[in-house]
Order: C-alpha cells, then sequence, then structure tokens
C-alpha cells in the first residue's frame, strides 16, 4: 500500500525531522523548499539510512500560484500524496506598522494561502481515494493575539480555525486533518523571524525531532489539535482564554519584545 508524504520546507528544522521520521517508518517522500541543495543532501541521507524512495522538488511556496505549480509538478510526475504535511511558514518580529508591509504580506501568502492551496488540491485525491492524512503545523500563537508578530500570531490562528473546520467537514470521508501547535522550537525559525533576545524564547525551546515525533505520531491517531507540551496546552486553552483582555494583551506583547 502507499505511503507516500509530501513534507513542505524541508530543508531544515522541523519538516527535515518530519521526513526523517516517516522514513525511519518505511515511507517514501515528496519533498520541497527553496533551497534544492539541502533537499539533494537529504534525499541522499534518507535512501541511504532507510532504502525509501524521496522525490525532490525545490520550489519556492510564496503564493498560492506557487503552490499550484507544485501540485501540478507532482501530479506530472505520477506521483500521488498519501500524507501532507504542511510545515513551511515564517515569522517576522516588530511592529506591525513598523515592518515592511511586502513582508507581513508574503506571510500570509505562505503561511495561509499556500497552506490552504496545497490542502485543498491534495484533500481532493484523497477523499477520491477514500484515505489520506493531512498535517498542518500551527503554533501556540494560534490560541491568542500577538502583539509585536500580530501577523505571524494571527495566520497561525487561522491554520487552527481552517483545520479544525476542514477535520469536521471531511468527517467520515477517510482523510483525517490534525493540527500540530508547538510552542517555542530550537530552530534557524529564531533568527529568521527576529525572536532571538526576547523573553518568548530566553528559557530554550523544544528539538525538532520531538517536536516532529509528536505531531507525526498525533496525525496518525487522528488526534485534532496537540499541542507538544502539556502544562503548556493547559495554559492556552483553560488559562489564556480566562485572562482580562488588555492584560493579556500586554503579558504577550512583553514576552515578544527585545
Amino acid at each position: 500500500m502507499s505511503n507516500t508524504a509530501l513534507v513542505t520546507g524541508a530543508s531544515a528544522g522541523i519538516g527535515q525531522e518530519f521526513a526523517r521520521y516517516h522514513a525511519e517508518k518505511g515511507g517514501d517522500l515528496i519533498i520541497t523548499a527553496r533551497r534544492e541543495e539541502a533537499l539533494n543532501a537529504l534525499k541522499a541521507e534518507l535512501e541511504k539510512e532507510h532504502g525509501v524512495k524521496v522525490h525532490v522538488f525545490a520550489q519556492n511556496l510564496a503564493s498560492a500560484e506557487h503552490a499550484q505549480a507544485l501540485y501540478d509538478r507532482i501530479r506530472k510526475a505520477g506521483l500521488s500524496v498519501d500524507v501532507l504535511i504542511n510545515n513551511a511558514g515564517f515569522g517576522g518580529q516588530g511592529k506591525h506598522i513598523e515592518r515592511p508591509l511586502e513582508d507581513e504580506l508574503a506571510m500570509i501568502d505562505l503561511n495561509v494561502s499556500a497552506l490552504v492551496t496545497l490542502t485543498h488540491l491534495v484533500a481532493r485525491d484523497m477523499v477520491d481515494a477514500g484515505d489520506g492524512k493531512i498535517l498542518n503545523v500551527a503554533s501556540t500563537a494560534g490560541f491568542m493575539p500577538g502583539p509585536n508578530q500580530a501577523v505571524y500570531f494571527a495566520t497561525k490562528a487561522f491554520v487552527k480555525s481552517y483545520s479544525d473546520a476542514l477535520a469536521q467537514e471531511l468527517d467520515g470521508t477517510g482523510v483525517s486533518v490534525t493540527v500540530l501547535a508547538p510552542g517555542y522550537v530550537e530552530t534557524e525559525f529564531a533568527d529568521r523571524s527576529g525572536r532571538t533576545g526576547t523573553k518568548l524564547v530566553s528559557g530554550g525551546g523544544k528539538t525538532a525531532r520531538s517536536v516532529a515525533k509528536h505531531g507525526y505520531d498525533a496525525m496518525r491517531r487522528k488526534e485534532l489539535v496537540t499541542v507538544n507540551e502539556p502544562l503548556l496546552g493547559f495554559m492556552v486553552n483553560w488559562v489564556v482564554p480566562l485572562l482580562p483582555r488588555k492584560m493579556m494583551l500586554k503579558m504577550i506583547e512583553r514576552m515578544q519584545a527585545k
């Protein structure tokens, strides 16, 4: 039985670990990111160590059109996707009106538009096949507004809401949708998103490997939403919603400030 996973943002961090974990379980892979050299290195590693087939599609997922292009390339190659892991995304620290508008819109394009496009296209194929699993990587940021990262937090709230609704719509089709909402993870993401030097990251985070394993296993169990840290999960689900709104906003603003 086919068990091919499409992993976006697979050149580093959590995406790379998703690919490794799936390969360890004997699954073939379609890996995509912008950095083709890194993808080819990962392909060589996984094929050598696990005897799986890894297909590399270097692709910038900067828009819905780019996501459509990736899907078209995959179909043209005669490949089908049994597991979709939407991991690609980026953030950006700073006050919204002080950040370049093009950066904020690019974040929406990748974190939201590309994810929705790939999910829509692949989920239709999965429903036709009567089987499939989708894992969308959100964040605990999606449970609250985020002053100093207003757009990033908003995109992750969208991913969580969208995925929850889609999971219900697909109930009974054989296709499941899971949201992974991790806390801070030790990857290059902190540097790229400008989080280095904030209180949020000062205490360190979980490893990309542990987060990928947690999310992947939850997907296999067909869980709806999963947070990789139990205490953090309790906080965002039961404590944060009860805090006075202004108090919560000020608290998050301080955590995101340098």
